[in-house]
């Protein structure tokens, strides 16, 4: 939009500027609005003022805000505070956003002062807008359909914001949750599919003792499922709102019976599961409730970057790591190395942990920075919030569908490593003793011989006793390796 308000860019005569624009008032002062927009003049001078990100407000928290705005004005009118035929514009124009419609005037940037009223004005003014027009009005004349007096009726910004607040993250949780129950479906997967597999466990990065590809996966599978846990029950928060609470939580300005009935309704018309919170001042000041959900994308985003290093590391090589799988070739590793695969899907997962973890500190201190009866710092923590759960959403979807369910075994090489690793030496120390193993061990570092070729040559312990102890199942479950050998070996001393 140029400065004179012509869409197109184009310059008109000042009889046609003046038929482009609409005149309207506020607190401030007089500002030309145009003509063809829904927003109003409290909008545009918050678009003015908040050139922060050069973002749009989320999606969904519009649609959350259409969804309370509706079910004020039904409950208002249930009460007797507003008209019918108001009510019913206002949720006829609140519908049209729950289409899609209108959503591209809402202009106001997600990071804003003002605790939200920027964003609460926006979609009260482009809601009256559009009752007017329903109503048979033109656009700004607020005499039929007030941004304030109708749409905002028996509410506050520090009601509205935190509830619309809570509903958007309940709505992109469920999302979430549903690819993080994908990925540890793909994990189960993997987890039957590679359980024949034996390989060498680390730890330290040094190698430890054998493990089965197969547990690794089913582990990983555990921690992902302990992680939906823990979101059902922070998402279990964002069900208690403040709204009826209005300014500061004492429910100035609503009805009694509005208070009553406004969130039963809300909950109804959105089909989320919603209560009235027990305190209204607590839960208007304290904001407790996003860091813990926070906390909790932050934990699971910890948990899948910890899975990616992990393929990373099993992948390496494909001729000088570790080599023990395969992950899907996505697209080329290099521009100047041919023949170059990166692990591109596990790094991206690692990339949006980082920044999960950074928008977790945000959100923590901007929870703390409340003040008395109100924390102003709401639309920071929504703008981390919404972006956390977005992008860790969208990274697991990639996870799954790029990576997880596309890795394959290199079962040889995994054998290869466990067979000529010290590390078996712990399998064996119960048959042969601490301190002789230790001997062994350190004999086969110095050497390069196998801990295998060691023992045999010593006489410790002959071919089919080595076979029984070494067998894959033996060393990676519960208990002592052919622990039947040693009765033989006490009878034979």
């Amino acid at each position: 939009m140029d400065t004179k308000g012509n869409m197109d860019g184009k310059n008109g005569n000042t009889e046609m500027e003046k038929e482009n624009y609409r005149t309207e008032e506020d607190s401030i002062g007089t500002k030309a609005v145009p003509e063809s927009v829904y927003y109003g003049v409290q909008s545009l001078r918050a678009a003015e003022n908040f050139r922060i990100t050069g973002l749009n407000m989320h999606p969904e928290i519009i649609n959350s805000l259409a969804y309370i705005k509706k079910a004020a004005a039904v409950t208002n009118c249930e009460v007797g505070i507003l008209d019918r035929k108001i009510a019913d514009a206002i949720a006829k124009a609140c519908d049209e956003i729950l289409e899609g419609k209108l959503h591209k005037d809402f202009i106001v940037d997600p990071i804003q002062g003002g605790a939200g009223t920027s964003i609460n004005m926006n979609a009260n003014e482009v809601i009256a807008n559009r009752a007017i027009e329903i109503l048979g009005g033109h656009k700004g004349d607020y005499s039929i359909v007030n941004p304030n007096d109708h749409v905002n009726c028996g509410q506050s910004t520090n009601d509205v914001i935190p509830t619309a607040g809570k509903m958007t993250s309940l709505r992109l949780l469920k999302n979430l949750k549903e690819e993080l129950l994908r990925l540890h479906k793909a994990l189960l997967a993997k987890a039957e599919e590679f359980d024949h597999v034996i390989k060498m466990g680390r730890t330290q990065m040094q190698d430890a003792v054998p493990i089965r590809l197969g547990q690794e996966f089913r582990a990983y599978s555990v921690a992902i499922m302990r992680d939906i846990r823990r979101m059902d029950k922070a998402m279990e928060e964002m069900c208690t709102l403040n709204m009826g609470g209005t300014a500061v939580g004492t429910g100035i300005n609503a009805d009694a019976a509005y208070l009553r009935r406004i969130v039963p309704n809300l909950a109804e018309l959105s089909g989320m599961e919603l209560v009235q919170a027990f305190d209204l001042i607590d839960a208007t000041q304290n904001l407790d409730s996003f860091v813990a959900v926070s906390g909790a994308v932050k934990a699971c985003a910890v948990t899948l970057s910890k899975i990616a290093n992990d393929l990373r590391l099993m992948s390496s090589g494909p001729r000088t790591g570790f080599g023990e799988i395969n992950l899907p070739a996505r697209q080329n590793g290099s521009s100047i190395m041919p023949g170059k695969v990166n692990p591109v899907i596990p790094e991206v997962v690692n990339q949006v942990a980082f920044n999960i973890i950074g928008n977790d500190v945000t959100i923590t201190m901007a929870a703390e920075a409340g003040q008395l009866e109100l924390n102003a710092f709401e639309p920071i923590i929504f703008y981390c919030m919404f972006q956390s759960i977005d992008t860790l959403a969208y990274a697991v979807q990639t996870f799954v569908d790029n990576c997880i369910t596309g890795i394959t075994a290199n079962e040889d090489r995994c054998r290869y490593l466990v067979e000529n690793s010290v590390g078996i030496i712990t399998a064996i120390c119960p048959h042969v003793g601490y301190q002789r193993a230790a001997e062994i061990a350190k004999t086969a570092m110095k050497t390069g011989e196998s801990v295998r070729t060691l023992i045999l040559r010593e006489g410790l312990l002959d071919e089919k006793e080595l076979d029984e102890i070494l067998e894959p199942l033996h060393m990676t479950e519960p208990g002592i390796s052919a622990k039947e050998l040693l009765k033989k070996e006490r009878l034979k001393k």
